[in-house]
């Protein structure tokens, strides 16, 4: 199979052979041009993202022909795309807003809202807009189903029968929801406008699941206080598959199963270092599930575009596919033999695979999506994440494995310099965020940006992290600034062992999650970094309990998870005090970037103006930028350039390259 390379990137490949050049910062920072790369189920049709300047545009093409839609979003920021049936796009964006017009404190929320496009006229409407009496907001899509011959989309929304009026949905000083009840309703894909079809609950938050035909196939129930989780076969509750105690949110209703009337859920596996499993239930009452994918690490589910039935799922090394028709896998198989070399991502794919859209990444490659044709036998390259960053640029990311100093095994990535040796180079670490995620081999783009200045990049899977299985998502347990935090420095040491970097020039940058790990690497560690930069960081990890607290509950299951996280037995645990940097500024012994957004939903901007203000108490070199308007995620183009061009001329005026 013959790549065919077209477009925009066309005049750059010819620049291969060139000798290497530097893109500048912003090329790295800027949001990809081109994403959520969705083919129609038929085949014939294009949809995605696309940033026009510093705006964001969802744009449907013809395969091979003519642009049949162009709808901007402006600034909001896209989250998802997704076809509903042939005729119809789906984009949910959000936006931040503040729910008290006073400007109380922690009053900033993330709105989640759904655009539907009609593909023919390239008109679009807004759910729930204009609706009386539910809140013009989406609070989760739960399918596509034909009633009667036209098409409906399925979407949890909040009623506001007892208010009248979205303002008093909100309480105004936590700018958080009055009442946590979602129903689900049918929505009309050229109005936006939805009827009520199920119910929910104030005591328990409800997930549904819609099959073709737009009846609802099964519902989940969970409540938060107890850790009660419930399974039913009917919109009317009356049916119950399975019941259990989730403490910390681990059982998840996915999707439809292989047949009509099953449905897939997660869950733990029972037992001591069980780890998860995917159990297929039917619509009967006491169900006792059949076990998917055993030894199979799954990553996500593959759907049906047509039926939505279960066809397979992928795993998380992000390249490995496991379908259930041997017809299919085999299409499967030929397309990743076509890409040798690269890493290749299943994205989407029409019906019955005859088209699929896949997104390469490797050496040379910032990222492309081709369009796979296995009726014609071509590939076409049809769109690029990052198309003014050339392939001379693009540096090596490859797989490193270790072990911490308990003996557990651990993997990370490490991204090397082009045209470089891997000996003795100075080094950036970066701990991913969550700590409940994982990075991968692949282009990330901070990691390049440093890597293009001369450092070599390293991204530790501490324990704790997602996609090497339950047990080891456990041993991180208890573990914020201790094992999770020497699992990252044992691997910076094997590295150096190997020869690879320098130990004495290394820096720490993180975000999130990450953002903790660099502050807790020159204050609850010592003398290994000569500079960390936090971006989002929590520093305080009481006050980030008082946060949860606040914002969810005292009885929430996101509290349980994050106590849990960080072995507090209570909110005010003098313990984790110990491994709260912000108390520990006066033991900093690097100097230190904190960059935030004024509009974070998920970390308290708070965490890191305390955290400034404690280390210039304690006369420690301390920057600090607040990115205006921007969120935990670093959503917007020219907040991200200035994150991370700050964040790297930090590392290169403290720890320089050369």
């Amino acid at each position: 199979m013959k790549r065919v390379v077209v477009g925009l990137v066309s005049a750059a490949l010819c620049l291969a052979g060139r000798a290497w050049a530097i893109s500048p910062l912003e090329d790295y920072g800027k949001l990809p041009a081109v994403e959520e790369m969705q083919v129609s189920p038929a085949g014939d049709l294009l949809a995605y993202v696309a940033t026009d300047g510093a705006q964001r545009v969802v744009r449907v093409t013809k395969v091979g022909g003519p642009l049949l839609a162009n709808v901007g979003v402006g600034a909001l920021k896209v989250r998802g795309l997704e076809w509903l049936g042939e005729g119809h796009v789906m984009v949910e964006v959000s936006r931040s807003a503040n729910s008290d017009p006073g400007g109380a404190p922690q009053s900033v929320i993330e709105i989640f809202q759904t655009t539907i496009i009609d593909v023919a006229t390239g008109k679009s409407v807004a759910v729930f807009r204009d609706q009386q009496h539910v809140l013009p907001a989406t609070f989760g899509f739960y399918g596509y189903g034909e009633v009667a011959g036209k098409g409906y989309g399925y979407f949890a929304g909040v009623p506001l029968e007892d208010s009248g009026s979205g303002p008093a949905a909100f309480h105004a000083g936590t700018g958080y929801l009055s009442s946590g009840r979602t129903n689900l309703y049918r929505v009309d894909l050229d109005t936006g406008q939805g009827e009520k079809i199920a119910g929910g609950s104030d005591l328990y938050a409800s997930h549904w699941l819609v099959s073709q035909q737009g009846e609802v196939a099964a519902h989940s129930e969970y409540q938060t206080k107890t850790g009660d989780w419930r399974l039913y076969g009917d919109p009317e509750d009356t049916d119950m598959i399975a019941r259990a105690t989730d403490p910390t949110g681990d059982y998840n209703l996915l999707g439809l199963g292989r047949t009509e009337g099953h449905v897939v859920v997660e869950m733990p596996r029972s037992g001591a270092g069980g780890d998860w499993k995917f159990v297929e239930y039917s619509g009967e009452p006491g169900s006792p599930g059949e076990e998917l994918f055993a030894g199979f690490t799954v990553s996500s589910l593959i759907h049906s575009p047509r039926t939505h039935l279960l066809l397979g799922a992928a795993s998380t090394d992000g390249v490995s596919v496991s379908l259930f028709d041997p017809k299919l896998q085999a299409r499967w198989d030929a397309v990743r033999r076509a890409f040798p070399g690269e890493k290749v991502a299943l994205v989407s794919a029409a019906n019955d695979f005859h088209q699929i859209v896949v997104l390469t990444t490797g050496p040379g490659d910032s990222g492309t999506y081709f369009l796979v044709d296995l009726v014609g036998g071509k590939a076409s390259a049809v769109g690029w994440n990052y198309p003014t960053i050339l392939q001379a640029d693009v540096a090596e990311a490859k797989e490193v494995t270790y072990k911490a100093s308990d003996g557990l095994e651990i993997e990370g990535v490490l991204t090397l310099p082009p045209g470089k040796p891997a000996k003795n180079l100075p080094v950036v670490v970066m701990p991913h965020g969550g700590p409940e995620a994982r990075d991968y081999v692949g282009f990330d783009f901070w990691a390049q940006a440093f890597a293009s200045r001369g450092y070599a990049v390293f991204q530790p899977n501490f324990r704790g992290s997602d996609g090497f299985g339950k047990a080891f998502r456990d041993a991180g347990y208890g573990q914020w600034g201790r094992k999770m935090q020497t699992d990252i420095s044992d691997g910076l040491a094997d590295l150096a062992k190997q020869g690879a970097i320098d130990p004495k020039r290394a820096c720490i940058v993180g975000a999130s999650y990450g953002g903790y790990a660099a502050l807790a690497g020159v204050t609850v560690q010592q003398g290994l970094y000569r500079c960390a930069v936090s971006i989002g960081g929590v520093t305080d990890l009481n006050d980030m309990l008082r946060w949860v607290d606040k914002t969810s509950g005292d009885e929430s299951q996101s509290l349980r998870y994050w106590r849990n996280f960080m072995g507090a037995g209570s909110i005010g645990d003098p313990a984790i005090a110990a491994y709260s940097p912000l108390r520990l500024a006066a033991k900093a012994d690097a100097p230190i970037l904190l960059m935030y957004g004024h509009n974070d939903t998920v970390v308290d901007p708070q965490q890191s103006r305390g955290m400034a203000a404690a280390l210039k108490s304690a006369g420690k070199p301390v920057e600090t930028i607040e990115l205006a308007s921007e969120d935990h995620w670093l959503s917007r183009q020219d907040t991200r350039i200035a994150a991370v061009k700050a964040s790297v001329e930090f590392v290169m005026k403290n720890n320089p390259p050369d």
